[in-house]
């Protein structure tokens, strides 16, 4: 069978460095002082220096980690140190440097500060273009971690400062707006006992007021009552008396006086005066002062003539010393009859009526007193 064995190739120029084909059936196997002639006998090319497999493969990890730690929860990544990714040295590696490599190193920059910027300075750059904690990753080294471990030592006890001196301004603030709230509710107390003091002082004043216009009301209710009452009992009294003056009369229409009842005096042989000497001029009419029956008409030793009137009460009315009678006993009289007339007799100093009043029970009482209870004037 007939097979198609291909044709021998020209190495692949890789890094287009445009080094020499080797011959047929021989293996290119470029050693470093060849790759350096090669270098030195081409021109360098200037490329923009990429990423290396190492880098992109540390970011990849980095993004990882904090991809973990974002689904724990974005709080609990924040509060945990950033995770330190360690990359081997690349020398180590035993690589031939990039400069020397056929092709790559005319393109890679001159300039000192890009030759020797490691990938991890990229990748730090690029993470801290991306604030992002969910994206980015921290590359620390043994010097930035103790530096860190410092700073964060700091910052704890800086943050426990902060925490402490805010806890304390807050706790003196709710003493104070505590404190404030006491002030405010016994001021408020205090007012309130003050108003409910006034108050009731207001109140016990205004009913100690109330009660003494009362008591004041009640006494000149009382005063005009008892003076209503003693103007209608003067009153009834006037009206009775004058009833009674219409049904009395005084014994003489004119005379004078001349001796009072209980008058003491020589001339009388009890020593005093046992009735009321009415003086009038010898013939002067006497008229009966109220309506009665003639007990006794006649002679009565010191009184001369005497006539005695007995009233419906049993009152006994004596008219003495009289010149002449015009009655007899048991007859009837009525208020203002004549009855006799002013004389001298018996035991007397001159014309004059002796008047004598007496109770029912035979005791003397003052005629003045009791023709005024009757309503008569003298």
């Amino acid at each position: 069978m007939a097979s198609n064995t291909p044709s021998p190739e020209a190495p692949f120029d890789a890094f287009g460095g445009g080094a020499a084909p080797a011959a047929p059936g021989t293996e290119w196997n470029p050693t470093e002082d060849t790759l350096r002639a090669q270098n030195r006998s081409g021109g360098r090319h200037r490329v923009v220096k990429q990423r290396s497999n190492f880098a992109r493969s540390s970011t990849v990890l980095g993004v990882g980690v904090i991809a973990a730690v974002g689904a724990g929860g974005l709080a609990t990544a924040q509060e945990k140190p950033p995770v330190a990714i360690s990359l081997p040295d690349l020398p180590d590696l035993h690589l031939p440097d990039a400069h020397d490599l056929p092709g790559v190193g005319d393109l890679l920059p001159d300039e000192a500060s890009a030759d020797t910027a490691s990938d991890a300075d990229l990748v730090a750059a690029e993470a801290r273009s991306n604030p992002n904690p969910l994206t980015a990753a921290t590359y620390t080294t043994p010097d930035d971690e103790q530096g860190g471990t410092a700073e964060r030592a700091t910052q704890a006890a800086t943050g426990t400062a902060d925490a402490g001196e805010a806890l304390r301004a807050r706790i003196l603030q709710q003493a104070e707006q505590q404190q404030a709230s006491a002030d405010a509710a016994e001021k408020a107390a205090a007012e309130k006992a003050a108003a409910e003091k006034a108050a009731a002082e207001a109140a016990a004043k205004a009913e100690a007021a109330e009660k003494a216009a009362a008591e004041a009301k009640a006494k000149a209710e009382a005063e005009a009552k008892a003076k209503a009452e003693e103007e209608a009992r003067a009153k009834a009294e006037a009206e009775r008396l004058a009833q009674l003056a219409a049904s009395y009369s005084m014994p003489l229409s004119s005379y004078s006086l001349s001796a009072t009842y209980m008058q003491s005096g020589s001339m009388w042989s009890s020593g005093y005066h046992t009735g009321l000497d009415f003086a009038a001029p010898t013939g002067t009419p006497l008229k009966a002062v109220h309506g009665a029956t003639v007990k006794s008409a006649g002679w009565s030793g010191s009184y001369g003539y005497r006539i005695v009137l007995e009233l419906e009460d049993g009152t006994e009315v004596w008219y003495c010393h009289l010149s002449s009678m015009t009655v007899g006993v048991g007859q009837t009289v009525g208020t203002g009859e004549t009855i006799g007339r002013v004389g001298a007799t018996g035991n007397v100093t001159g014309a004059h009526l002796h008047m004598e009043v007496h109770t029912p029970g035979g005791s003397g009482i003052d005629p003045a007193e009791w023709l005024r209870s009757k309503g008569l004037s003298l």
